[in-house]
């Protein structure tokens, strides 16, 4: 297939996936999704598992459980059973039965004491699916020298594997409730002193952070000053779990082809929008590498 017809093909399964996203709570038919890339119904369920290598009402079944998961993790104020029904289930007994198949556990007890890294085994196998044939591609034009401005954040230091970043969050996300410092008036800032790529699980560490006007004390949280400085952006959108295609971008790429240096200071990202807020596709973040 010639480079040109695999990317508009590949282009036309995206659509479907972002469909699927963007109807998380309902379970779509093939009809539907196949008028959604204009394929033929009849071939359609073949062409979706040939090229993602899982049935598409299994990918619709593990996408709706991953962000019922995500919901029962973060969201303490939403009842299992509306958590349920958004999740396309007709009761409280059929959705514990899919979730515990999926992620082992109850979804009440999950919420208890969840299983970060059956969760994040989930999100990483579903992550591949959609990257291994539909990787985000940036160019040069994508970039923007800009002058970030001096920002204090309140930051929370995450330290351990990557993959049990999900308890650092919920903790962030508590504390931010309790001190009423909500997303949209109080912007998450996220900084990476070390490669998550290289470093080993044990010596991982990252800070998450919330832009506040005010000194707030508390323990656990330390303050931070992201100083004005230049810095090359990059907008992503989806894949807010996955930040390596954009930084990939900046570091292999952009940064050797423009004579630009470095910063003394690590890289960051602000988010825009969260999953499972907006529908994981629609997820903007932000990517900052300082500049001298």
């Amino acid at each position: 297939m010639g480079n040109q017809h695999l990317t508009r093909y590949l282009a036309r399964m995206r659509r479907v996936l972002d469909h699927i996203d963007a109807q998380g709570h309902e379970h779509l038919g093939v009809d539907e999704l196949a008028a959604v890339a204009a394929f033929s119904p009849f071939h359609f369920q073949r062409q979706f598992s040939a090229l993602l290598g899982v049935g598409v009402g299994e990918y619709q079944r593990q996408t709706r459980l991953r962000r019922a998961a995500m919901r029962l993790a973060h969201r303490p104020g939403e009842t299992v059973t509306a958590i349920a029904l958004d999740a396309g289930y007709g009761s409280n007994e059929a959705f514990a039965r899919a979730f515990r198949s999926l992620l082992g556990q109850t979804p009440s007890a999950f919420r208890t004491s969840p299983d970060w890294q059956a969760l994040d085994t989930l999100v990483d196998r579903l992550n591949r699916l959609r990257s291994e044939h539909m990787q985000e591609h940036f160019q040069s034009s994508d970039v923007e020298i800009v002058d970030f401005p001096e920002t204090r954040l309140l930051t929370f230091e995450h330290r351990g594997a990557p993959a049990l970043i999900g308890a650092t969050v919920q903790q962030f996300v508590a504390f931010r409730r309790a001190h009423r410092l909500p997303p949209e008036v109080c912007d998450t800032f996220n900084l990476f002193p070390v490669d998550p790529i290289t470093t080993p699980a044990d010596d991982f560490h990252m800070l998450l952070g919330v832009a506040t006007p005010r000194p707030i004390e508390a323990d656990g949280f330390s303050t931070w000053t992201i100083p004005a400085m230049r810095a090359a952006r990059i907008v992503q959108i989806g894949q807010s779990d996955n930040l390596a295609p954009g930084f990939d971008f900046l570091y292999g790429q952009w940064l050797p082809a423009t004579g630009e240096e470095t910063h003394d200071h690590p890289p960051f990202v602000r988010r825009v929008s969260f999953y499972p807020d907006v529908p994981l596709h629609e997820a903007v973040t932000e990517l900052y590498l300082p500049l001298a």
